[in-house]
C-alpha cells in the first residue's frame, strides 16, 4: 500500500475540488455567505498572510473568536501551512486566557472585533505575542472599539486582499495540527495537541453513521463553540463530506439559534444540553422538517430534555460522549437495529446512554487504581478508560507531572461508567461528583435526570454536602420553571418512588440558576463552594 499522509491539506483539497458550490454561512448582526470555492481561495490567501507576518514554521496561531467562516479559514490555513491552530476559550477568566496563550507561546492571535473589549486588557501580559489581527464581525454603522495605535495590530481583510494564495502541503501526518486546553477545574488548564493524523481519523469516525453521521446532503450547524475541542470535529468533518456549514457568529441566543435552524434549513446541529434547554420553550408550534439529527454532549443529556424534543419535533436529542483529551468524540448513542421494535419509552432509555465507541476507539471499566477490566453486565461500575488513534497519550508540557494514561496505555477519563454486554456505555458520574454516603456511592447524574423530568423543574444539580454520620449526603439544587410554586417536600415526594431510600436527597435548595462552566456545563465546583458550610442534621 502507498504511504499516503493523513493530513488536513487533503481534506481542504477535497472540499475545494469536489464541492466548490457548497456554502459556508455566518449568522449574527453581520451575516455573510461564501461558497466553498470562495472560502478555499481566502484560506489559501490566509496561508500567505501567515508567511507575510513571519509566523515561524511551527508557530502557534491563536484565535479569540466566535463560530464563523473566518474562523473556519483559520482552522485550515494554520495547520495546512505547518503551523498549529490554537483556539482560545473566550469565556475563561482573564488569568486563564493569559496563562494559556503564554504557555502555548502564541505568536499571533486573530480576534473578532466584537471581542476586543475582552482581549485588549490582556495585552500587557502577553509578551510573546507579535501580532494581533482584528476580524471585523460588526455591521456597518455599529459602535466599534478603537484599535490601539500599535504596529502589532492588523486588519484581517486588508491583509487578505494584499496576500498571494499559497500551496498547501503537509509532509508528516504526525506533526501537530491544533491544540486545545482543558477548562482547568483543578490547577492550571492543560494543553492537548492534536496531530494531522488523529484529526483526519477523528473526522472519518464522526462521518460514519456509528458516529454523528453526516454526508454531502447535510447542512451542519455547530452550536458548540469552535474553541471547544475543535467544534466536536464538525468543522473538519463537514468539508470532508462536502456538507454545507452554518455558523451562529456572536448571536448565541436561543432565538438566534432557532432562526438559523429555520432559515438555513439546517439538517444537523450539535451543542451542549444548556443550549437545547434554552431553545426548548420556543418550539411550540414550530416545524423544522429538515432537521434530522441533534447530537448533544459536554455533559449528560437529561432524558426529559431529549424526549421533549422528540415530542415537539419528532426527533430526540442523541447522546455523544467525549473529552478534550479524546478529540473529542469517543462514543455515540443510537438505538440498535435489534431494539427498534421496542416501545418508545424503552427506546428512550437506550438513547439516553452514551452509546457505543466509534470505530477505532476501545473502552473498558476498571476499579480505581487497577487495570483489570470489570465485567460488561451493566451493573458493575468503574472508571471508564479509553484508547484509540485520536486519544491523547499525554498533556502538552504540564506544569507538574500528570499520569494521563495507565501502564498499559489506556487513558484515564475520570468518568465512572457501566457497560452492557453489547458494549454500550452508560455514564454514572464524574469521579469527583459522586456522593459517597456511608461508604456507598450515589450518582448525581441519575438524580439530576430524574429531577429534570419534573414538569416544574428547569435545571437541577446534585452535590454532596458534609454529614455528621454518613460523611456525605446529596443536596438537590433546583431551578424552577417560571411561575412554578412547587415545594422542596413535593420534589422529594416525586423522587421517592423512583430511587432507593438512601439515595433520596436530604434537602432541596431552590436557586436562581445553576452556575455554568466556560463551555456551558454545570459547574458543581461553584455549587460546592457556595454550600460548603451547609448544615445537615444527623
Amino acid at each position: 500500500m502507498q504511504n499516503f499522509q493523513l493530513s488536513l491539506d487533503s481534506i481542504f483539497l477535497r472540499a475545494e475540488q469536489f464541492y466548490p458550490d457548497k456554502t459556508v454561512y455566518t449568522g449574527g448582526p453581520a451575516p455573510a455567505k461564501l461558497t466553498y470555492g470562495e472560502w478555499a481561495d481566502r484560506t489559501r490567501r490566509l496561508g500567505g498572510v501567515l508567511d507575510t507576518l513571519g509566523i515561524s514554521a511551527d508557530g502557534r496561531v491563536g484565535t479569540f473568536a466566535w463560530n464563523s467562516g473566518r474562523h473556519l479559514e483559520l482552522y485550515f490555513a494554520a495547520p495546512c501551512t505547518g503551523r498549529v491552530l490554537h483556539t482560545l476559550n473566550i469565556r475563561l477568566f482573564p488569568d486563564q486566557v493569559v496563562y494559556i496563550a503564554n504557555h502555548a507561546e502564541d505568536e499571533v492571535v486573530f480576534v473578532d472585533r466584537s471581542l476586543l473589549g475582552l482581549f485588549l486588557p490582556l495585552l500587557d501580559r502577553l509578551p510573546l505575542l507579535r501580532h494581533i489581527v482584528v476580524m471585523d464581525d460588526l455591521p456597518a454603522g455599529a459602535d466599534r472599539l478603537e484599535v490601539p495605535d500599535d504596529p502589532r495590530f492588523h486588519d484581517y481583510e486588508v491583509l487578505l486582499a494584499a496576500a498571494e494564495p499559497v500551496e498547501f502541503h503537509v509532509e508528516d501526518e504526525n506533526q501537530a495540527a491544533a491544540m486545545c486546553y482543558t477548562s482547568g477545574t483543578t490547577g492550571n488548564p492543560k494543553g492537548v495537541v492534536y496531530s494531522h493524523r488523529s484529526t483526519w481519523l477523528h473526522s472519518i469516525g464522526v462521518l460514519t453513521n456509528a458516529g454523528i453521521g453526516l454526508d454531502e446532503t447535510d447542512t451542519v450547524m455547530p452550536v458548540v463553540p469552535m474553541f471547544h475541542a475543535n467544534a466536536w470535529g464538525l468543522a473538519h468533518a463537514a468539508p470532508m463530506a462536502g456538507a454545507s456549514l452554518v455558523f451562529p457568529g456572536p448571536d448565541m441566543t436561543p432565538q438566534g439559534i432557532l432562526k438559523l435552524l429555520q432559515e438555513q434549513e439546517v439538517t444537523l446541529s450539535a451543542g451542549v444540553p444548556t443550549i437545547w434547554q434554552g431553545v426548548l420553550p420556543l418550539l411550540d408550534g414550530v416545524e423544522l422538517p429538515k432537521l434530522r439529527r441533534i447530537p448533544c454532549g459536554g455533559s449528560a443529556v437529561p432524558l426529559a430534555l431529549s424526549e421533549a424534543f422528540r415530542e415537539k419535533l419528532g426527533r430526540p436529542i442523541l447522546q455523544a460522549w467525549g473529552m478534550t483529551e479524546t478529540s473529542p468524540v469517543a462514543t455515540a448513542s443510537h438505538v440498535p437495529a435489534r431494539n427498534r421494535d421496542l416501545a418508545e419509552d424503552e427506546q428512550a432509555h437506550l438513547r439516553s446512554r452514551q452509546g457505543l465507541p466509534l470505530p477505532g476507539v476501545q473502552v473498558r471499566i476498571v476499579e480505581p487504581g487497577s487495570i483489570t477490566p470489570l465485567p460488561w453486565d451493566d451493573e458493575a461500575t468503574g472508571e471508564l478508560q479509553v484508547c484509540g488513534p485520536w486519544i491523547a497519550a499525554e498533556y502538552y508540557q504540564p506544569d507538574e507531572p500528570v499520569q494521563l494514561t495507565t501502564e498499559d496505555g489506556w487513558m484515564k477519563t475520570g468518568d465512572v461508567a457501566a457497560i452492557d454486554r453489547f458494549g454500550s456505555v452508560r455514564l454514572v458520574d464524574r469521579t469527583k461528583d459522586l456522593v459517597k454516603s456511608g461508604g456507598e456511592w450515589i450518582s448525581s447524574v441519575e438524580l439530576e435526570n430524574l429531577l429534570m423530568a419534573h414538569p416544574d423543574v428547569k435545571e437541577a444539580a446534585v452535590i454532596g454536602v458534609r454529614h455528621p454520620k454518613w460523611d456525605e449526603r446529596p443536596l438537590a439544587c433546583v431551578v424552577l420553571q417560571e411561575g412554578a410554586t412547587v415545594t422542596g417536600d413535593e420534589i422529594l415526594e416525586y423522587l421517592r418512588p423512583q430511587v432507593a431510600k438512601w439515595w433520596l436527597p436530604d434537602a432541596v435548595e431552590f436557586i436562581d440558576e445553576v452556575p455554568k462552566t466556560s463551555v456551558g456545563k454545570f459547574s458543581k465546583k461553584d455549587l460546592r463552594t457556595r454550600f460548603a458550610d451547609y448544615h445537615l442534621e444527623e
